[in-house]
């Protein structure tokens, strides 16, 4: 069976393109950077690597990759700051009026430029992803109802006039299909866009409580307190005792999930929707592009989209901090391999470290799966939350309550249908403090201050507020002697893990060293 047979054929121009590169992935690929690069040969970072002479290289990629280097967000910090001050031709041709926040706040985070060219693309993708769904399904139910997306906040950037900043869906939100704008759509963007959670919170039930909705496009994240609201006000309107969202819309379809993992939620969705029939689908993607997407809702692999103004280079986990790493494209990726993607991309950006980690299942067609971060954080339900912000964090609740730290390590608390899932802090005090909710409020109310997709998700009351669990003295390192077959000065307990393989087993020991 060829690859280009895994995919339906239909004559719609988004399946179409997928047919092309899934058929020649590597020629796709190389056709993508040579133009990015003609395109760009006039900008200021074009004139410096000589964008026009790389893109007549008969072996493009090579070229590319011989005389351009990998950046990082400090590499191109400075640039952006001028983009998004007005200034034009500097990455990608012309100016710049919509920035996505990737990590961080709009004040000191990272702020990634977004083309019209690339979110035109991104819109593309998306019916793409609807076409797909529907050409090996059959199910066209979806599409007589209405959608719910809960894309994430945008609003205009104080200290840059006449630009939009914001979470990357509600920037895409503004370029959505006209079939979608027109006909699908469950609320408009200014209740999409409400700068208060509870008010669009409140305001989304009550437009939607009564539709037929279909279809829901949003992060896991996003949906749990959504759904428990709805269950409640369809309640106390008809006087009933529903339980589940499939009882509020019995004609609901399909799940796109997005942001994070859905296989963290998915067993919560499945009992709090209630139906048997439902389906799921995982979408990845980020600030700097849309990336993949599944095509079969029995394999949780997703298909790279090869042809949505991103071309992928990626870099072997364990030489990722080698002074000259090797540089992969889809052309020699291995399936097993976790990589590191970089990404150049009709945003202007050039090699760029994304800071994921993926895995490729199968190279024919090419499918990935997303492994984790690069950097010492958890993403696990969205909240992106950085080692050093754990660290600062437990250091300021340990100054304002007078405890004193011996170790810790941060873990994720998964979801249930009782709690909402959250950060579990193991923290083995020489103090501990007085009052542990205290504690925990302090860690809170910092985290918020300082990231803005943990300020998000706590806002959107989708994600809990920090479980502290304080551990008996001589845990971790009990731990590590049964875990390490030698211990030094050098070995240390773990920070963070979006696993939980430590946090179970520190845990379990806890319990007989109590």
């Amino acid at each position: 069976m060829s690859p280009g047979s895994l995919l339906p054929k239909m004559p719609v121009g988004p399946l179409r393109s997928m047919q092309r590169f899934v058929e020649a992935p590597v020629e796709t690929q190389t056709r993508l950077l040579r133009r990015l690069l003609t395109q760009a040969a006039s900008t200021e970072w074009g004139r410096r690597f000589d964008f026009a002479d790389l893109a007549r290289a008969g072996d493009v990629a090579a070229a590319y990759q011989a005389r351009v280097p990998l950046h990082q967000y400090d590499d191109i910090r400075a640039d952006v700051e001028r983009v998004r001050g007005g200034a034009a031709d500097v990455m990608w041709p012309g100016r710049f009026k919509h920035f996505a926040v990737s990590s961080g706040t709009a004040s000191a985070g990272k702020i990634i430029p977004v083309s019209r060219e690339m979110l035109l693309k991104n819109k593309r993708f998306s019916l793409a992803v609807g076409l797909q769904y529907l050409a090996t399904t059959g199910n066209a139910r979806y599409l007589l109802g209405k959608n719910l997306a809960l894309p994430g906040r945008i609003e205009e950037d104080p200290n840059f006039p006449g630009t939009l900043v914001g979470e990357v869906s509600g920037l895409q939100a503004e370029f959505a299909p006209l079939v979608y704008k027109y006909l699908l759509k469950a609320i408009p963007n200014e209740v999409a866009f409400l700068p208060n959670w509870e008010q669009k919170l409140n305001a989304i039930v009550d437009r939607t409580l009564d539709l037929d909705v279909r279809t829901l496009v949003m992060a896991p994240t996003w949906s749990l307190a959504l759904f428990r609201l709805l269950i409640e006000r369809y309640n106390e309107k008809h006087g009933t005792s529903a339980t589940t969202l499939g009882e509020v819309w019995p004609n609901l379809q399909l799940f796109i999930s997005g942001g994070v993992a859905l296989s963290s939620y998915r067993t919560v969705l499945e009992a709090l929707i209630g139906l048997p029939s439902m389906h799921f689908l995982e979408s990845y993607g980020a600030s700097e592009g849309y990336f993949s997407f599944q095509t079969d809702l029995d394999d949780p692999a997703m298909l790279l989209h090869l042809d949505n103004g991103v071309f992928f280079e990626f870099v072997r986990m364990d030489e990722l901090n080698a002074e000259n790493p090797g540089r992969y494209t889809i052309a020699n990726v291995e399936p097993g391999v976790r990589y590191a993607p970089f990404l150049t991309t009709c945003s202007g950006l050039w090699a760029y470290c994304l800071g994921d980690v993926v895995r490729f299942t199968q190279t024919a067609p090419h499918k990935i799966v997303v492994a984790g971060r690069t950097s010492e954080m958890i993403d696990k339900y969205g909240e992106a939350v950085f080692g050093e912000e754990a660290r600062e964090a437990l250091e300021r609740a340990c100054r304002q309550t007078g405890a004193r730290m011996l170790d810790f390590h941060v873990a994720p608390r998964p979801a249930t249908l009782e709690a909402l899932p959250t950060l579990q802090w193991l923290v083995e005090f020489e103090q501990e403090p007085d009052d542990l909710a205290t504690f925990a409020g302090i860690i809170d109310e910092y985290l918020q201050g300082v990231n803005r997709h943990y300020l998000i998700r706590r806002e959107a009351r989708a994600f809990g507020s920090p479980d502290i669990v304080p551990l008996p003295r001589g845990t971790f390192y009990a731990w590590l002697k049964k875990t390490r077959k030698a211990i030094s000065s050098q070995t240390k307990v773990p920070r963070m893990s979006e696993e939980r393989r430590v946090a179970d087993g520190v845990l379990a020991l806890a319990g007989n060293i109590a």
